[in-house]
């Protein structure tokens, strides 16, 4: 019979390209790797690797126990949650990825809840950013993802995953207060000559800002690059550059930042995704939950509040 973790490591090399990378996923050496997929291969009696230059390469025989891999993980996840679902305490491990804006407003509640509730769960977070989550939450490194989207501007489809809105936030035009402004402006189109901060290239964000600031009629001059959105916030304040700002980062906080909303007042979706074969899990279930809990607390507290700090 073929080895289980065998498959998995075989699974990962397909994932992740090569011997090292999966090492260090799997917190192995290499010489371990290349071990273990050589006994595999033995235990299939096909050849599984080529090499390809100085890399391998999967032969189609592989391609197919990849996905048969892929099938047994479901299938293992599932009754690991039915098992679960047996006991009398909510309990088990979660590791969620999460986004700067979300881990500030979001996390703190459902963790607190998380302890009082359901002390028996552990919920481990990582910030990371929601493109290489959700590719990494189908590879199985993470249990759940907190991820957004930007209008026009899709999350990545993955087989396997289900998708489930948590809430929406309005983004807006943030400008340094009147005292320390580099120039005299009210909306984005006396924006277009002022140094600009935005997230770096290939996020979400920034390819939403760009395009924003594009339908009406200039490129901006983004001096300043950071994924750190408080570093953005203190740039503004202090006088030193423009940006577009999503709303759930003033949450629990207050700003000088002047706030203007933009034409047709566009809003961001946070949602999490989990494995399908893991969603009924008990210990899944109970952090979503809390999620839901906790965006419907911000929600609420943003509403009430006035739109200007």
């Amino acid at each position: 019979m073929l080895d289980v973790r065998r498959l998995v490591l075989l699974r990962e090399l397909s994932i992740r390209g090569t011997v090292a990378a999966v090492a260090e996923a799997m917190n192995l050496t290499p010489s371990a790797v290349s071990q273990q997929l050589g006994v595999l291969e033995r235990e299939a009696g096909v050849q599984l690797l080529r090499k390809a230059g100085r890399r391998l390469q999967l032969t189609s025989q592989a391609d197919v126990l990849v996905q048969a891999a892929g099938q047994v993980l479901d299938v293992l996840d599932a009754a690991q949650a039915q098992v679960e679902s047996t006991l009398p305490t909510v309990q088990g491990r979660v590791k969620v990825a999460v986004f700067q804006s979300a881990a500030l407003a979001l996390m703190p509640n459902a963790l607190r809840e998380m302890a009082t509730e359901h002390p028996d769960v552990r919920v481990e977070m990582v910030q990371h950013e929601p493109e290489s989550a959700l590719h990494e939450t189908w590879a199985r490194e993470f249990d759940m993802v907190i991820a957004e989207q930007y209008p026009a501007h899709a999350a990545p489809h993955l087989s396997g995953l289900v998708r489930a809105d948590l809430t929406t936030d309005e983004v807006r035009l943030a400008l340094p207060p009147v005292a320390t402004a580099l120039a005299p402006v009210s909306n984005i189109e006396d924006a277009e000559a002022l140094p600009w901060v935005m997230e770096p290239r290939g996020t979400a964000s920034r390819h939403f800002a760009e395009q924003v600031c594009r339908r009406f009629g200039f490129e901006p001059d983004v001096r300043y690059e950071t994924a750190d959105l408080q570093t953005q916030i203190r740039l503004v304040e202090s006088g030193n550059a423009v940006s577009l700002m999503p709303d759930l980062m003033w949450t629990g906080r207050t700003t000088t930042c002047r706030l203007v909303d933009l034409p047709e007042r566009p809003r961001r979706t946070i949602f999490t995704t989990v494995r399908s074969a893991g969603a009924s899990a008990p210990a899944v279930r109970a952090l979503r939950e809390a999620l839901e809990r906790a965006a419907a607390t911000v929600h609420g507290d943003r509403e009430s509040a006035t739109t200007t700090p």
